[in-house]
Order: structure tokens, then C-alpha cells, then sequence
């Protein structure tokens, strides 16, 4: 059994995922976590000393407190000076980025921060010379040197939650791991995107394993790991039991899930590392019920539990001793501080307590007992064959029995559905047997699509038939494996047979074909392929829900209706070979492109994109933004201001005091609290203001990632680039000719 080599009680509370350590002097590493009022503390056991500035602390503690001001939404620590041995402190609000020198106990830079900092990292990040610090806020990534330039920016589709950096592809140098409230992990190398994979929540957990894996963690309790992009195998553990359970943990290999499992409780925060001592890191996760677990990366076999009283706050590793030796650090939200050492070689495979040895005996006889339940019907239906019957076998003894005829099959058939009052537009799945037998109950997993990531159609006893309809509304446009259970037997039968199958529901089910009378949507993309008109119809009767398969002798012009709401969606081409997507969503429009970019094995594409509607709505929020920055200045300019006028208000109110003037002493005073007031009223408008500008920012960072996604490969990243620049220089036409021809016009 492993057992922690020491505890700490620090007596502060922890904010969760807030936990980092650092070497601030270069030597000895010091845990640091953010916690209540808007402070950092540093723990540092190694040595003690009083402190000024910012840091406050004495010589009869290990804990020094650092003031920030405002309420902290990441640290981070690392050299971001490469000819320095020491680490430096990131701290992120949701308004500024502080880098703090501690072992100087000075500021480095103090950056504002106008899309916040959800999310901090710190190390070399592709063919950039200097470490960054690379600060992930509202869908945008800015790089920070340790001069606090920002050589590095780019935008992602959503807020951005949990960052990490390894070598994904094996080129030698780090590419980033962004993981973001749209359920998508993205891959950067440097400014461009070399892969995406979809989860069904927000990412709310990154971290780099061993190679090119890496581990996350999902809103919803799932964990897992990725390698790259091939899947090899993939396990669930308690398939049905933890489905309905709505709790999921788990591996991906590739850019496909090596192995998942979910839990009923989040898991906060993931760390690697070699627990058993094999060689090999495991995931390391902490729950919000304050469990600690160890799983392996090939299996996901639990092989090492503990347990807090209260939820992990934090999980981090270093040889917090000095002992030459790493120890997992795991922290708590009421600060209890737990190091484990990796076990020697004669504890391998048998790190866990006595309690979960017969949790898991437990497991095991109760899946016993299920098998020999199961053994017991098929003894019973053998006697009941085997007994002599005057009237033979009939359809009451079959149905006891759960006999059903031998040339039984389940079809299943998808349409699209257009809904009726009451009913939205939604994707039908019709499952159906081709006899007599009745469907009792059917059971459908998939990803993504079902909260808790099942479905279960059980009708009433009178309602049996030998079909079931279920209906299904995939939220966003990828490719979803249906697996599906259905339960099959005679319409008497207590026993039923389990029939399996498995269908693809296509990325674009949720449009319906439609004839030549729908109106043509207003904006266009436009871009020439070397391909021929049937290679596009081959995609589109892949990747479409449709009854039968296209035919076009000529030119190609097929419609759909969006069910979800957004118009119309034409996909026209030529036998030239020039395509043009007509929709209203610019998301629709990028979606299409970037499935068809991919089917055609096109590596760079340059499109000409016309949406009025989108640019119009991109103009006025600029306008907006204008403003809000104007009002952000004068706000700022009052209060300094008033903090002005409150000196002299009170340095006159005492003077009153001293002297007994009691009347200008009174009016002194009544002047400070309306002023105070005024402050107050101030403050919360400022507040307000800069909610509306962080919404207004994330509209034009998501703006300019749809117009990248209008784009493939290296033109991707060159409009992403010049509508940083066009912003930058606050050149709004600039910034809407980039948007429509993709190239940076002079």
C-alpha cells in the first residue's frame, strides 16, 4: 500500500486548478496557489525571510502572501528568461497578466489583459526562440516574452479553459493544446491548426503525458488520454451501469479515445506521472468528492486510490524534499498538502489498501452472480425443450422460453424529419424487426448527442410493436457513431434476445434536401478545385442524410434547408471546376469547406467570401468596441480624479476634527460619503462596461477564426494574421478586404 512521505496543513483555502510550483531562486522549488481576497501564497520550507512590496511574510513562517488586488484566474511558473535558472511567477486575472520576479520581489511586466487569462502556460513553443508565456482568454491566445512583448497571437473558437504543450507530431519542437468551452481540442503549430478533435464537453483539463499523449478532462467527469490522431482500441468501463449513471473515464490514442470512463463527480485537475514505477506516467486525476486516482494510459485500470476530505484543488510534481527524487504533490481547496513517492520495484502492482482489494472482490462476485443467473435461463429454456409436451413446442412455451425464429434481423433506416407544431425538425431513427417479433426496448450510445451520452426508448406494454422511431438532434455538424441495443422477442416473452449494431449518422444530417424553388442565401463562398463534379457528389452522398444517391450529368447544384434555423444551403459547381457554398451562417460555410477540403485531400485553399449580413454585424460591434474603450477612459480618468479630491477631503475633515470645527468637520465628511458614492456607482458601471467589451471582443476574435476556417492550411493562418494586424493598426477596411479575399491588400 503507497502512503503519503509527508502532510502539510497550511491553514489557506485553495482556489481550484490554481496550483503551481516554482524555483524563484533557481534551487528550491516552492508550492503556490491562489487563494481568497485576491492573494497568491508561496510556500517555501526550504528558507524563511520578512518581505516587502508585494509579499508579505515573517521569519516564523514558511508562507509568504502575495497581494494582487483582484481576484485570480490562473498562475503558472516557469523561466521565461533563458539566462536565468530562476522560475518566474504568472498571475492572470481577468483583466491583467502580472509576471513576478520573487526571488527580487519585483514586477517583470504587468500587461493588460482586455480578453482575460483563463489559462496560463509557460515554455518554448515551436520555432520561437524565447520561452512564452502563453495566456489563453476570450478566443484568443497571446504569447508574452519576458520583456512582455507578445510575439505570439492567434484566436481560437471559444473561451479558452485548459492549455498544454508537447511534441505532438514528432517534429522536435512544441506545438500547443488548447482546450475550449465549444468541446474542441485544438492543436496549434505555432499560429496554424494542425488538428482538431471534438468532446462532448468543455475541456476543462490538459496535460502532457509521455511521447505525444496527452491527458484531459471534461465538465461532465470524463477523463482520458489522446496519442495523435489513430485509434487503436477503446475501452468503457461498467458499459451500461456508468451511461446511465451519467458518469465517464478513459484513453484516446491518437486523435481517437485510447480509453474513457466517466464519473458522476468532476474531475478538477489531471497531472502525469509515475506512480507505480514502471517507467511509464499514469493519469492522475483529482475529483471533486476529493478522490485521488491513479489509471493506466494503456488500460485505464485504476492502480493507485486515496482520498481527501474535502475537493482537489490542485496536482502538481517536484522534488519537494531535495532529495533527487520527484514526489506527486496533491493539494485540497482547505489547503491539506499530500506528497507521494514513486514506489519501489517490490511494491509494483500493489499500491492500493485492502479496502479496494475487496471493493474490487466485491465487483467481481457480483459479476458472479450475473453470470450465473445468465446460466441459470439457458438451463431452464434447455429443460423446457427437452420435456415431453403432448402439443409440442407452442407460442406460449416460446415466448416463456424467449425463443424467436431463426431468420430474424433488426433494419434500421435514418430520414430526415421536418417536425410538426409542437415536434421540432429532428433526424429519425426507425427500428424495426422483419417478422413477427416485437422491439421491447431500445437502446442507443453515442457521444455528444444524448445528455450522459445515452438513450432509452422502453414503450408501455400496449404501445409494443415491431418498430420504434427514435428522434435524433445532433447539436453540432460532425460524423456520430450510433451504437445501438435492441431488446427482441415474441410479444408474450418475459425473455428477450439483445441484438447489436452500429450506424454512422453522416456530419451534415440535419439538412434536408430540397428542390430548386428555394431562394438562394444572399452570401457566397467562392474557390476553384482541380477535381471533377462527380468527386463533389461523391462527397455529398457521404456526408448528406439522403434517400438515394445524387445524380448529376453537368454542372452540380444541390439545396438543402437547414432544421436547425439557418437557412438555406446551396452547393453549386461547375465543370470548370469552380465551387461556390451559398449560406447565410458563416459557420455552415466554414463546417462545409473544411469536410470538403478534407475529402478532396486538398492541403491549401483560397476562397473569395461575400456575407454582407456578418460584416455589417462585425462593423457595429467595432463601433462598439470604440466606445466602450472611450468610456473605459473616461471612467478611469474619474476615479483618479475623485481619488484626488478624497485626499484633500479628508486631510481637511481631520484638520476640522483637530481644530473642533465640528460643522466642517460634519460637511467634510458628508462630502466623502457622496463622494464615495459617486465612486461606488462608478465602479459598478465600469464593471458593466467591461462585460459588454469582453462580449463584444470574443465576437470579433470569433469573426476573424470563421473567416480562418473559410480558409485551408497556409492561407488559414495568413488571414488570421493580417486581422490581427488590420486590428491592431485600427484599420476597419483593411480588416473587411482581408475578411473577403484573404489576401492582404496593400
Amino acid at each position: 500500500m503507497l502512503v503519503p512521505i509527508f502532510t502539510l496543513k497550511l491553514n489557506h483555502k485553495i482556489n481550484p486548478r490554481m496550483v503551481t510550483v516554482g524555483k524563484y531562486d533557481g534551487k528550491h522549488p516552492c508550492l503556490t496557489c491562489a487563494t481568497t481576497a485576491g492573494k497568491v501564497f508561496i510556500h517555501n520550507p526550504h528558507t524563511r525571510g520578512e518581505r516587502g512590496g508585494r509579499m508579505e511574510g515573517s521569519a516564523d513562517t514558511d508562507i509568504s502572501l502575495l497581494n494582487i488586488n483582484q481576484a485570480v484566474s490562473a498562475v503558472c511558473a516557469g523561466r521565461l528568461d533563458a539566462s536565468k535558472p530562476n522560475d518566474i511567477l504568472m498571475v492572470g486575472t481577468q483583466t491583467n497578466l502580472l509576471a513576478y520576479d520573487v526571488d527580487n520581489n519585483s514586477d517583470l511586466f504587468y500587461q493588460d489583459t482586455p480578453d482575460g487569462s483563463n489559462a496560463i502556460i509557460v515554455g518554448h513553443l515551436g520555432s520561437i526562440d524565447t520561452p512564452l508565456a502563453v495566456v489563453g482568454g476570450n478566443c484568443s491566445l497571446h504569447g508574452y516574452d519576458y520583456e512582455g512583448n507578445d510575439p505570439f497571437w492567434t484566436v481560437t473558437g471559444d473561451n479558452v479553459c485548459s492549455l498544454a504543450m508537447l511534441d505532438f507530431n514528432g517534429d522536435g519542437v512544441n506545438e500547443l493544446i488548447v482546450g475550449s468551452e465549444d468541446f474542441d481540442i485544438r492543436i496549434f503549430k505555432e499560429d496554424e491548426i494542425i488538428a482538431e478533435m471534438t468532446e462532448t464537453e468543455t475541456i476543462t483539463s490538459l496535460c502532457k503525458m509521455m511521447g505525444s499523449r496527452f491527458g484531459y478532462a471534461l465538465a461532465n467527469g470524463t477523463v482520458g488520454v489522446y496519442d495523435r490522431t489513430a485509434r487503436y482500441w477503446r475501452i468503457k468501463v461498467s458499459r451500461f451501469g456508468f451511461m446511465l449513471a451519467n458518469g465517464t473515464v478513459g484513453v484516446y490514442d491518437r486523435t481517437a479515445r485510447y480509453c474513457r470512463i466517466k464519473s458522476k463527480n468532476q474531475a478538477v485537475t489531471i497531472n502525469s506521472f509515475d506512480l507505480d514505477g514502471d517507467g511509464v506516467p499514469e493519469l492522475i486525476t483529482g475529483w471533486s468528492n476529493g478522490k485521488i486516482d491513479a489509471r493506466s494510459d494503456r488500460t485505464g485500470e485504476v492502480v493507485f486510490k486515496d482520498n481527501f476530505t474535502n475537493a482537489v484543488a490542485g496536482i502538481v510534481d517536484a522534488d519537494y524534499r531535495l532529495d533527487g527524487q520527484q514526489q506527486l504533490i496533491c493539494c485540497s481547496i482547505e489547503g491539506e498538502v499530500r506528497g507521494y513517492k514513486a514506489a519501489p520495484q517490490e511494491m509494483k502492482g500493489n499500491l492500493m489498501d485492502t479496502n479496494v482489494e475487496q471493493e474490487t472482490i466485491r465487483e467481481l462476485s457480483q459479476r458472479k452472480q450475473n453470470l450465473l443467473l445468465e446460466l441459470k435461463n439457458y438451463e431452464e429454456n434447455q429443460k423446457a425443450a427437452q420435456s415431453s409436451r403432448p402439443s409440442g413446442l407452442g407460442d406460449l412455451d416460446q415466448g416463456q422460453m424467449g425463443i424467436i425464429p431463426a431468420n430474424t434481423q433488426l433494419q434500421t433506416t435514418l430520414q430526415v424529419n421536418h417536425g410538426k407544431e409542437g415536434k421540432a425538425p429532428h433526424v429519425e431513427l426507425n427500428v424495426c424487426t422483419t417478422n413477427d417479433t416485437v422491439v421491447r426496448a431500445v437502446l442507443i450510445f453515442a457521444e455528444g448527442i444524448f445528455e450522459g451520452e445515452s438513450y432509452v426508448v422502453h414503450p408501455v406494454n400496449v404501445g409494443v410493436s415491431s418498430s420504434l422511431r427514435v428522434p435524433i438532434i445532433p447539436p453540432k455538424d460532425v460524423p456520430v457513431d450510433l451504437h445501438i441495443k435492441a431488446f427482441v422477442g415474441l410479444r408474450n416473452s418475459n425473455q428477450f434476445h439483445v441484438f447489436e449494431l452500429t450506424r454512422q449518422l453522416p456530419r451534415f444530417s440535419m439538412y434536408a434536401l430540397c428542390g430548386g424553388d428555394v431562394p438562394e442565401p444572399k452570401s457566397s463562398v467562392v474557390f476553384q478545385v482541380n477535381e471533377r463534379v462527380q468527386r463533389v457528389l461523391m462527397w455529398i452522398n457521404q456526408n448528406f442524410l439522403l434517400q438515394e444517391d445524387l445524380v448529376c450529368p453537368g454542372a452540380l447544384d444541390a439545396r438543402f434547408m437547414s432544421l436547425r434555423g439557418a437557412g438555406p444551403l446551396c452547393v453549386k459547381m461547375e465543370t470548370n471546376g469552380q465551387v461556390t457554398i451559398k449560406t447565410d451562417d458563416m459557420d455552415v460555410a466554414a463546417e462545409v469547406i473544411q469536410s470538403l477540403a478534407l475529402f478532396l485531400k486538398i492541403e491549401d485553399l483560397q476562397v473569395t467570401a461575400d456575407f454582407p449580413d456578418e460584416m455589417e454585424a462585425l462593423r457595429l460591434t467595432l463601433i462598439k468596441v470604440d466606445d466602450f474603450h472611450a468610456v473605459r477612459q473616461k471612467l478611469t480618468a474619474e476615479m483618479a480624479d475623485h481619488s484626488n479630491l478624497i485626499r484633500s477631503l479628508v486631510v481637511r475633515a481631520e484638520d476640522a476634527r483637530l481644530m473642533g470645527d465640528m460643522k466642517n468637520m460634519k460637511k467634510g465628511y458628508m462630502e466623502l460619503f457622496d463622494l464615495n458614492k459617486d465612486l461606488i456607482n462608478g465602479y459598478k458601471i465600469r464593471c458593466n462596461n467591461h462585460t459588454e467589451l469582453l462580449s463584444c471582443l470574443k465576437q470579433v476574435n470569433q469573426v476573424i477564426q470563421k473567416a480562418g476556417k473559410l480558409r485551408v492550411g497556409k492561407h488559414k493562418t495568413q488571414v488570421v494574421n493580417a486581422c490581427r494586424d488590420a486590428i491592431k493598426n485600427n484599420n476597419a477596411s483593411s480588416l473587411f478586404k482581408i475578411m473577403r479575399s484573404g489576401a492582404v491588400t496593400s
